[in-house]
């Protein structure tokens, strides 16, 4: 099959393809063996009537139309790998030649990705700072005080309820003068400030003693409450006692029943290994994040409207996609953030480019360095895939071939393999303390048996 390539446009090619007479005479016998097995022709068993009976009966400028429906896409698919090119879109075909006998010519146009051409000198040596992941005494303090809380106990108090104190209430929830059960407790033992029934609530408990009785009117958030319960509520408490949480001391005991460690050194110890390794993953994920950004920062590339304006639809999806999993519009969560569609929009469109731009960078590398992808890390990646979704891994990898995702999925690992190579070159220097992020919250690490 030949092809030949003309540049119509800054982000547009126009392919001339030639499929030679034999392969079309093979694809069109396919063709007319599909359609015999499709109609009935009276006096002919299914699939074996003869081309000239066929061409009577359907038609020969129908299985032609066939033809190219069912035989184009693969032509195009082969021509566009074979010269290297990423369409975006679907191609505008012309049928140039299709006569039995001579070559089969066709023309598609098609927008495609740009490509950018990068050299060592381009990419080698990155300069990006790695944040601390050094342990403070206050973040090991914050992880032993909620494992304390966990091994707590609760004990009757005399004084008044307050926040983070548990009340025994019987709870009545009404909406429009109806009762509502998924509302309503009997002999619940509740956490003030947990807001499991709204905040006003929690408010109105603080200070209360057994005893007490507290009706409160609420708005509850959709956000929190989902469509069925959100809305005008009325609740009527009563408090039957109070409790306070008894947090054990932070002692050897307390290593002994909390840990497999006899002292409480040894327990602080272990907590800041783990909070340790959380930092340290971390880290790199943000090392290659700063890398891959200083190099998108560096070029400068014209992107065809279609590319970003299609990766910018996908992002929005995804954010009404998101919003309905948590069973609300995506009116309704952006205005709990405060956004608007016109600013989620301007993000998403952001975030597009930006993608895009990183992805190209990543391609230009690994063409570069002639990166490449094996078969047996295509056969390792399909296998995680088909682990994560609980599929058959032959399956799967057959599915991904009969849709093209093959292709996306080789990208997705070159790509990765690119990422890597820029970090292992990368200039990196330690971050100073003071510039990383006082305010964020440490992540958990994993729980100490």
């Amino acid at each position: 099959m030949d092809t030949t390539v003309e540049r119509t446009a800054e982000h547009t090619v126009k392919l001339t393809i030639e499929v030679p007479s034999d392969q079309l005479a093979k694809d069109l016998d396919t063709t007319y063996r599909a359609i015999a097995r499709e109609v009935k022709i009276p006096g002919f068993r299914p699939g074996k009537a003869p081309k000239p009976i066929i061409d009577a009966q359907v038609g020969a400028d129908v299985v032609l139309e066939e033809f190219v429906n069912a035989s184009v896409p693969r032509y195009f698919r082969t021509a566009v790998t074979d010269e290297d090119l990423a369409p975006i879109g679907e191609p505008e075909v012309d049928v140039e030649q299709l006569e039995p006998g001579k070559p089969f010519i066709f023309t598609a146009t098609v927008e495609v990705r740009p490509r950018l051409e990068l050299t060592k000198s381009d990419y080698e040596g990155v300069q990006v700072q790695r944040p601390p992941t050094e342990v403070a005494d206050d973040e090991v303090d914050a992880y032993v005080e909620r494992l304390r809380r966990q091994f707590a106990e609760l004990e009757p108090v005399e004084r008044a309820a307050q926040e983070g104190d548990f009340v025994t209430v019987n709870v009545t929830a009404m909406k429009a003068g109806e009762p509502v059960e998924r509302l309503t407790r009997e002999d619940y033992l509740h956490s003030i400030g947990s807001g499991e029934f709204g905040d006003r609530l929690d408010a109105e408990l603080a200070g209360t003693k057994p005893g007490d009785i507290v009706s409160v009117d609420d708005d509850l958030p959709v956000e929190r409450f989902g469509e069925e319960l959100a809305g005008p509520t009325s609740f009527r408490v009563l408090v039957k006692d109070v409790k306070a949480l008894k947090l054990p001391d932070a002692d050897d005991a307390f290593a002994k029943t909390a840990s497999e460690f006899d002292t409480v050194d040894e327990l602080r110890a272990d907590l800041r290994d783990k909070i340790h390794e959380v930092k340290e993953r971390d880290a790199r994920g943000v090392i290659r994040d700063r890398v891959l950004q200083a190099l998108i920062d560096t070029v400068e590339v014209d992107l065809p409207d279609s590319l970003v304006e299609d990766e910018t639809n996908h992002r929005l999806q995804h954010a009404e996609d998101n919003a309905g999993r948590y069973g609300i519009s995506l009116d309704q969560m952006l205005e709990i953030q405060g956004w608007d569609r016109d600013r989620l929009a301007e993000d998403s469109r952001d975030h597009a480019i930006r993608a895009i731009k990183g992805d190209l960078v990543l391609e230009a590398v690994a063409r570069a360095e002639d990166l490449q992808v094996s078969a047996e890390e295509i056969g390792a990646e399909i296998g995680s895939l088909a682990r994560a979704y609980d599929r058959d891994p032959k399956e799967l990898a057959k599915q991904l071939d009969r849709t093209g995702q093959i292709i996306t999925l080789a990208g997705d690992i070159i790509r990765t393999k690119a990422l890597d190579l820029l970090v292992e070159r990368a200039d990196i220097t330690d971050e100073s303390p003071d510039a990383a992020d006082a305010d964020e919250e440490p992540k958990e690490p994993e729980e100490t048996d």
